[in-house]
């Protein structure tokens, strides 16, 4: 996931307070996302891919310090010379930094130390917010909408490496074990809608936050097509399973069914048999812990091989990520009651009796058949914010809709998220498409 891109955001007249309210609102859900966790948890980096969360707190406040206070606050001290170096991720133009896969090394700074250094940040970054005439909230709010959008993918991402540091350790304990088990009840029956395709406009364009990826706006051409009207759920997939999709090569990709056969995939990341009861029913672990699969829920936490494979299974593919947005802006479906990190359910949910497309945003973010690439007359911006979208178009693969850990005011038609195709530590899933001859 981008954990930072340039944005094109274009707001009318940003409003001071409203800005500065969610600024206020975002950093504090950071720490709050963080409360459940022990010291000991707060520094645990089970795989390269994940962060601790420790440092997700820290990287994100490096952020408001390099980009927003170190330039526009006169005379503004950096809290500590070396915490550059250790929370800084990609940013070559920045300077060095600390290798990702030995961010589980750094036991100091320690946590209080950390939250420490966030109050720091937060006191000057507001004080320099007290200074702005209106002239000067017009520069300042791109970068504040930028930095809170950033903090917002970093708490999708801490939920989710928390989960995977928890289910490495054989207690499989709960980040939260008050969280409600998935409901009950059928998913309702899956229909496929048709689409009518055409010369359609895509990508962001006019007034509102959005990542330069999104850009810029143009046309594609789509073939009539259909398209699922929900997610595929645990249930369905199941069924996959257990006809032997993870031992029947034709259904793979060859570079899908390489990975199946080096890491040993037999079902997705995190679902079990037979653990410590003998019971042989399958268990799914979650953020509230080990429990039973619910099948009418969305399935998650699937590779793209995983999806692609699946959806040739099922006699169907994956949509391209075009004609996903193309529907989701036909119908405007973005509902309030969605399942998103607000809900605070934390693990996708069934839909149940519908009418129409449904769960388009929230529940799991949807891998499509595209690859993560430029979009026509696309430029990275200039400068180190610049760098972290346009060098990572190659070896990707699009997903849209957010997720059940996104926070619901940081999503839209538009959004592309991407990830290598073998990753699945991340709260992915799939809904199905087809041709329509």
């Amino acid at each position: 996931m981008a954990s930072v891109a340039p944005s094109r955001a274009s707001p009318a007249q940003p409003d001071p307070a409203e800005l500065a309210g969610r600024l206020l609102a975002v950093r504090r859900l950071t720490q709050t996302l963080c409360a459940p966790l022990t010291a000991e948890d707060m520094v645990i980096q089970s795989m390269p891919d994940v962060s601790p969360p420790k440092w997700h707190l820290a990287h994100t406040t490096w952020f408001f310090e390099t980009f927003i206070l170190a330039p526009n606050l006169p005379d503004y001290r950096l809290f500590h010379p070396r915490y550059g170096y250790l929370f800084n991720s990609y940013y070559n133009q920045i300077g060095p930094f600390h290798a990702r896969a030995r961010r589980g090394l750094l036991a100091r700074p320690t946590t209080d130390e950390v939250l420490a250094y966030r109050a720091h940040v937060d006191r000057h970054l507001f004080a320099l917010l007290d200074t702005l005439d209106a002239a000067g909230w017009a520069h300042m709010a791109p970068l504040l909408e930028l930095g809170l959008n950033h903090e917002q993918q970093h708490q999708e991402l801490l939920l989710m490496d928390v989960k995977y540091n928890f289910h490495s350790n054989p207690l499989r304990p709960a980040y939260r074990a008050d969280l409600p088990p998935a409901d009950p009840g059928a998913s309702g029956a899956v229909n496929f809608l048709s689409c009518e395709g055409g010369m359609v406009d895509v990508g962001h364009q006019g007034p509102g936050f959005a990542f330069d990826n999104e850009t810029p706006r143009h046309r594609v051409f789509l073939e009539p097509y259909r398209l699922a009207d929900r997610l595929v759920t645990c249930g369905e997939f199941l069924d996959f399973v257990a006809a032997g999709g993870y031992q029947t090569p034709e259904l793979w990709l060859s570079d899908g069914w390489a990975t199946v056969q080096a890491r040993g995939w037999t079902a997705p990341l995190y679902w079990e048999t037979g653990w410590e009861t003998g019971d042989e029913g399958w268990q799914v672990f979650t953020l509230g812990g080990l429990r039973p699969l619910a099948a009418a829920a969305p399935v998650s936490h699937l590779s793209f091989y995983e999806a692609d494979a699946y959806a040739r299974f099922a006699g169907r593919r994956l949509p391209t990520e075009f004609e996903w947005e193309a529907a989701a802006v036909a119908v405007n479906s973005h509902p309030a009651d969605g399942n998103y990190l607000d809900q605070d359910r934390l693990e996708p949910q069934p839909t149940g009796v519908h009418s129409g497309f449904t769960q388009l945003f929230g529940d799991v973010w949807e891998w499509t058949a595209s690859a993560y690439l430029p979009y026509a007359r696309y430029r990275p911006a200039s400068g180190a914010v610049g760098e972290y979208n346009g060098k990572f178009m190659s070896g990707q693969m699009v997903l849209r809709g957010g997720c059940c850990l996104t926070p619901a005011d940081h999503l839209r038609a538009t959004y592309r998220n991407f990830f290598p195709p073998d990753a699945r530590w991340a709260c992915t899933g799939l809904r199905l498409a087809d041709d329509d001859l």
